[in-house]
């Protein structure tokens, strides 16, 4: 069974990823079992300057997932750079992704710029969920000309293969993602959490400190599907899906979907264990599907 698939040239020994905030660098997973067994990591988000994030509470249980309001807490790009992912790397011989984060375009070029000169780093993965502060807040993600202008100045500055990672939460993710094909983006990764709310009704205040969150888990695998299909369709650039992927099954679903990669996000906090146990089962899935390569199914419907 080959399980080989490939991102801009860039070979990963099988799909699975897992994504962004759910799985720390990579180093924090290192005593449960061989990181070698990935594909690839999206590492924790990355801002120029460090960031304690929001204050807690920053979780809220949800049937089937979770909402968090983690507020991008990390230790900023140099610390990425200096510390956390070279120690990854004397561990970690697979696809490293730099998640990047930004308030301003210029912070994401910063950011993008520092972290493509390293020769540690594949794959750069920019988050278009933040809130744009020089344009009234609203996030880079949610207007396509917004994420097109992010885009292109990463680009411009850059010479690894830039992902843009995409909010759910607009009318119309094709245009959205259209609008970065043409800016120049090597490939997408979608979806993002959905924005979400939950009250404690005892209290009756949000149970989260900031109003509201991301909603993930596996109650939003179908929308997270049907968006992947619809990029997929729309555009030429490969797609890493993402969203309430939690078995083996589920990473069949998202290539056929049109997914080239599938992330798993929200499940890694659930099971620890999940990204080792979906790439174990894999080709025993393939076997029954009558898969030999995954490559062949990629985006079949």
């Amino acid at each position: 069974m080959v399980t080989e698939v490939e991102l801009c040239g860039i070979k990963l020994i099988n799909p699975v990823i897992p994504a962004s905030g759910t799985f720390g660098f990579g180093l924090e997973m290192a005593g449960a079992f061989d990181l070698n067994l990935l594909g690839g990591i999206s590492l924790k988000g990355t801002t120029k300057e460090p960031r304690y994030g929001n204050e807690c509470p920053r979780i809220a249980e949800c049937p089937g997932g979770l909402i968090n309001s983690v507020g991008l807490q990390n230790p900023g790009i140099d610390a990425l750079l200096n510390d956390n992912v070279p120690a990854l790397r004397k561990i970690y011989g697979g696809v490293v992704i730099a998640n990047i984060s930004g308030f301003s375009v210029d912070e994401y070029v910063y950011c993008c710029r520092k972290a493509d000169a390293s020769s540690d780093i594949d794959i750069l993965e920019v988050n278009v969920s933040c809130p744009n502060v020089h344009g009234g807040g609203m996030a880079f993600g949610t207007s396509a000309k917004a994420a097109a202008e992010v885009t292109a100045a990463v680009k411009a500055v850059t010479g690894k293969p830039v992902f843009v990672k995409l909010s759910p939460n607009v009318t119309d993710i094709t245009a959205i993602a259209r609008a970065c094909e043409d800016a120049g983006a090597d490939g997408l990764t979608l979806i993002n959490t959905i924005l979400g709310m939950r009250i404690d009704i005892v209290r009756r205040r949000p149970v989260t400190a900031e109003k509201y969150g991301g909603f993930s888990g596996r109650s939003v695998f179908p929308v997270a599907l049907r968006m992947v299909n619809q990029v997929a369709s729309a555009c030429s650039i490969p797609v890493m899906g993402c969203g309430g992927v939690s078995c083996a099954e589920d990473v069949i679903e998202m290539m056929m979907a049109g997914a080239t990669a599938v992330q798993v996000g929200a499940e890694n906090l659930r099971n620890p264990m999940v990204c080792a146990q979906i790439t174990e089962q894999l080709p025993s899935v393939m076997e029954r599907l009558g898969i030999n390569d995954l490559k062949e199914i990629i985006k079949v419907i």
